[in-house]
């Protein structure tokens, strides 16, 4: 009974052993393979005659062995019961395979150490994965640090350009007298750099990240940033002969950012113009609702629109363009979109060629205390 017992156990222990998805090896104590099975064949390239005539140093990376050697001397020591490491090995034709390697140690009836029995787990497609996602990170993190010494640099610029041209205003004012009461488009032209000055101003702070108003969302009226984006946009608007109809509720009050909602507002306009249809006078109408706990601010226009269906999944990417236009940077809605999610929104759309479209952007509300 015993020994057909123990012809049994080796039977099975030699089925587990062929047939293992996993490769499965017999080493010595000395690092020849002893016994492999198909999966290992399969993994390395190797026949299983070629593999007994090498040491497993043979075609392990250089940078690999020392671990590997270490952990060997542990387990032969007594000082670790089995181990899992990370290891490469080149292929016969050259290239390297990643695989999880775990090994235990057999030892007879005296506790000599006897041989080591190895797994292996092909991890080639995880590590390439891997290395995928940690360039893509390197580039994210080289393009934010591009994007802060462009904000330093845009910031700090701006309000240089700003302050003279108050300075030549002033000089305007000084010569003639009359022409903040006689002359609209001067005034218009005074408000925007007001309204400018603003804005690179809550842009600045938010670069240096000061004020603690910008680690919070502070409660905004939603009709009244539209208001003054829509002012901003006046010229262009007039000299493009567009129309902006402001329908958003007055009481409607948002959770935001000062310089996150003018951003936003003032992208979606002039996109909206940007992109107008010739064929039509253009019209951008603006209107909210309530859903839930946000507020939806819908931006509709009846421009060129966008074919959703083969442009969906780069609409807001960085670099996206749908449309030949020279001012065309596939910046603005990626830069919008990540300003919304960031106060906690979020944004949908529709669109149809030659139509229009309708951008709805979910702020949160505050208008328990409006």
């Amino acid at each position: 009974m015993p020994k057909n017992l123990n012809r049994l156990k080796n039977k099975v222990f030699q089925n587990i052993f062929e047939n293992a998805n996993g490769g499965i090896s017999i080493v010595s104590l000395d690092g020849v393979w002893i016994k492999v099975n198909q999966s290992i064949v399969n993994l390395l390239g190797y026949d299983e005659a070629e593999l007994y005539k090498l040491n497993f140093r043979d075609i392990t990376h250089r940078d690999d062995i020392e671990s590997d050697l270490v952990h060997m001397h542990q387990l032969v020591n007594g000082e670790i019961d089995n181990y899992q490491i990370e290891k490469r090995y080149f292929h016969k034709q050259g290239y390297v395979v990643w695989t999880l390697l775990s090994v235990s140690l057999v030892r007879d009836e005296n506790d000599e150490p006897i041989y080591f029995i190895s797994q292996l787990a092909d991890i080639s497609t995880q590590k390439s994965a891997t290395w995928h996602l940690e360039f893509l990170m390197n580039v994210i993190k080289g393009q934010n640090e591009k994007l802060k010494d462009f904000a330093h640099i845009a910031t700090h610029d701006i309000r240089t350009h700003v302050g003279n041209l108050f300075s030549v205003t002033e000089f305007l004012e000084e010569e003639l007298e009359d022409i903040l009461k006689s002359n609209e488009s001067y005034k218009m032209l005074k408000d925007a750099l007001i309204n400018l000055d603003d804005t690179v101003h809550n842009l600045n702070l938010m670069r240096l990240n000061k004020p603690k108003k910008f680690n919070i969302l502070s409660r905004l009226s939603l009709h009244n940033y539209i208001e003054n984006s829509i002012y901003n946009v006046s010229a262009i608007a007039k000299r493009e002969n567009c129309e902006i109809i402001n329908k958003v509720d007055k009481g409607f009050y948002i959770l935001g950012i000062e310089a996150y909602i003018d951003s936003i507002i003032l992208n979606f306009l002039t996109n909206s113009i940007k992109y107008k249809s010739d064929e039509r006078q253009t019209t951008i109408e603006l209107s909210s609702s309530l859903k839930d706990e946000f507020v939806v601010l819908k931006i509709k226009d009846n421009g060129l629109g966008i074919d959703l269906e083969s442009n969906y999944n780069k609409l807001f990417t960085l670099n996206g363009t749908f449309h030949e236009h020279p001012d065309s940077r596939g910046v603005g809605l990626y830069m919008t979109k990540n300003h919304i999610e960031s106060i906690g929104g979020k944004i949908e759309v529709e669109s149809k060629v030659n139509e229009g479209t309708c951008f709805s952007v979910y702020f949160l509300s505050d208008l328990a205390t409006a």
